[in-house]
């Protein structure tokens, strides 16, 4: 049995914030159509995740701010006007729509169960293609296309449910995770290190002032050689003083040179390059634990094939056991 699973759902495709918007459907039909045209998903143990509960949501979360939440899912079962409301903003950026909630629920039930999953040795590795993102979700406020924060509540549960003494979250999204240094700041048993452009939205991490946060912003038009110096002096050194026993992956896609809301110069090699020095401190501290959850990526074809390179790392890693 292959043991790096593949999270995915159709509820992740119901969620959707209008025409035109860049966080679409679309962007995982693209994923799943180019591993099924490279047969990569042969290889992936691919698992429909359960709904998490509510509560789950608070352990990252104010109880107050996703009771709110929950109460905007059931506005779509009233009239406005006359006319079925089609969509709630509740941010600039972000909209709930009918089939949200439901979607969050589910995005953040595969976190949850890749978590249990790897720390109980059912898989090696995990990789949660869910909608909505989650990196930018505060304690108390849902902002730039997520919700609520994936990652920061799979990483509660890991420390506060599973008692995983030490995490690192890696984040190499082309924006900085405010959501979860937000809600993860100050706590020692976390490190998290990024990469982010700067100045960029959501204009934050460059002056973070907790211990546990080791930050790289990096100006536009930087290209994928030099970004992987800045992770090689930046990350490694803090990586391997943590020691963590399990790695948690925000993977956004974004920073890909063809992707029109960024302007790195990452390419799917430079990904690959990341996803294999992840490996490496995964193999030398974590027991190989990797779960990784999409974040952004919004142009569908570099992002299908970024995907792509991150999970063949992934399957390399996981049936040679090692990297030289």
């Amino acid at each position: 049995m292959n043991k790096v699973g593949f999270y995915t759902h159709p509820d992740f495709e119901a969620h959707e914030m209008g025409p035109g918007h860049p966080e679409c459907p679309e962007r995982l039909s693209s994923i799943f159509r180019y591993l099924e045209k490279t047969q990569l998903i042969k290889q992936l143990q691919v698992t429909a995740p359960p709904l998490a509960a509510v509560e789950d949501f608070k352990l990252a979360h104010d109880a107050t701010h996703i009771d709110r939440l929950e109460e905007i899912s059931h506005l779509f079962d009233v009239d406005v006007d006359g006319y079925p409301r089609s969509y709630v903003q509740i941010d600039p950026d972000t909209a709930f729509n009918p089939h949200t909630w439901q979607a969050v629920r589910r995005s953040v039930g595969a976190a949850l169960h890749a978590t249990d999953a790897v720390i109980d040795g059912r898989l090696e590795q995990a990789f949660c293609a869910v909608r909505p993102p989650g990196h930018h979700a505060e304690h108390r406020r849902a902002m730039g296309f997520c919700v609520v924060n994936t990652v920061a509540v799979a990483v509660k549960h890991a420390l506060d449910v599973r008692s995983i003494k030490r995490v690192a979250v890696i984040d190499f999204d082309v924006h900085h995770g405010n959501g979860t240094e937000n809600i993860l700041s100050d706590d020692d048993r976390v490190l998290m290190v990024g990469i982010f452009q700067h100045p960029f939205y959501p204009y934050s991490g460059s002056d973070s002032a907790s211990d546990n946060m080791k930050n790289i912003p990096i100006p536009a038009r930087t290209d994928g050689k030099k970004i992987r110096q800045l992770i090689s002096d930046q990350w490694l050194p803090a990586l391997h003083a943590h020691q963590p026993e399990m790695i948690f992956i925000s993977a956004g896609f974004d920073a890909h040179r063809e992707d029109d809301l960024g302007q790195l110069g990452l390419v799917e090699d430079d990904y690959a390059w990341i996803t294999q020095l992840i490996c490496k401190v995964a193999q030398e501290h974590s027991g190989g634990r990797i779960v990784s959850c999409l974040e952004g990526g919004y142009n569908l074809s570099a992002l299908a094939r970024s995907v792509h390179a991150h999970l063949k790392v992934l399957l390399d890693f996981q049936m040679n056991s090692s990297f030289d």
